[in-house]
Formats: structure tokens, C-alpha cells, sequence
């Protein structure tokens, strides 16, 4: 499903705390998204240990602290963003926040010097709801917001 992320990249903001930034960047993906299959909008923050606390997102809580061996995990070392199709293809390594969630896409939050601080992570009920437009997508939005580089 073709998603208007070239639409949102032009109006996130970019100024204040960092924060203040991904709420509203959490908010404004849930606002434009939640009605093409995506079920969930958020940031995990790697806090020094090997794990990620939550931090801003939309519409519910989530898992938190969660460790490093899942989606987000993944992503965040290779620091490459990945499509999970189907989320049961991943095993025991797959941290289920809500039970019927299908797929994911993680971008990992990247600064000037290649250091990873955190990801986005959105989840949809549906197998193969994410593909590589909508990580192109999400990296043009997070650059607009400069969240990553």
C-alpha cells in the first residue's frame, strides 16, 4: 500500500528537544497511517545497557525495557533498517508486544558519526505489510525531523 510519507517529511518539525521531536513525529505517523494497516507507532531508546526503553509513541504502550535479540535489536547492531514479512519467521527471537501483530518495519536512528541511539518501529496485523518504500519513506521523514542521518 502506497503510503504519503513524502507528504509527512515536508511538514515535521525539526526544532527542540529531541523528545518533543519524536512525539511529534510518532504522532504524526500514527495520525497519516493508522488507517493503512499500520498498528502501532514507536521509539525505542538504547539507554547504554542491552536494552531499549520506550519512548514516544502512538496509540499504546509497548514491551519496555526489551533486549537487543529482537527486530529492534537487529536492526539497531546491524545498523540497517529491516522489513519482517511475518513476524513467526523470526522464532524465539521475536519480542511480542501485542499478540497479533504480523509484520514490522525498524529503522535504526543514526548521528552524524554512525553511532545508533535508538529505532522506529511500526507494526501492522498484517503479514507483509512493510516493504522497502516504506523504509525509504520512514528514513526521508526521520531526516526531515533530523533523528537520523
Amino acid at each position: 500500500m502506497k503510503r504519503p510519507y513524502q507528504q509527512l517529511a515536508g511538514t515535521v518539525c525539526s526544532s527542540g528537544e529531541r523528545s518533543q521531536i519524536m512525539q511529534a513525529v510518532a504522532d504524526a505517523l500514527w495520525r497519516e497511517l493508522s488507517g493503512t494497516g499500520v498498528s502501532w507507532v514507536g521509539f525505542y531508546i538504547h539507554e547504554g545497557a542491552n536494552e531499549f526503553v520506550l519512548g514516544p509513541r502512538q496509540p499504546k504502550p509497548a514491551c519496555s525495557p526489551i533486549g537487543l535479540h529482537g527486530a529492534c535489536g537487529r536492526a539497531f547492531t546491524m545498523r540497517q533498517p529491516l522489513v519482517v514479512r511475518d513476524v513467526r519467521d523470526l522464532g524465539p527471537n521475536y519480542i511480542a508486544c501485542d499478540p497479533r501483530d504480523r509484520s514490522e518495519v525498524v529503522i535504526p536512528l543514526l548521528e552524524p558519526g554512525g553511532r545508533c541511539w535508538g529505532v522506529l518501529d511500526l507494526d501492522s496485523h498484517e503479514v507483509g505489510s512493510f516493504g522497502e518504500d516504506d523504509v525509504a519513506g520512514l528514513v526521508e521523514v526521520l531526516r526531515a525531523a533530523r533523528l537520523t542521518v
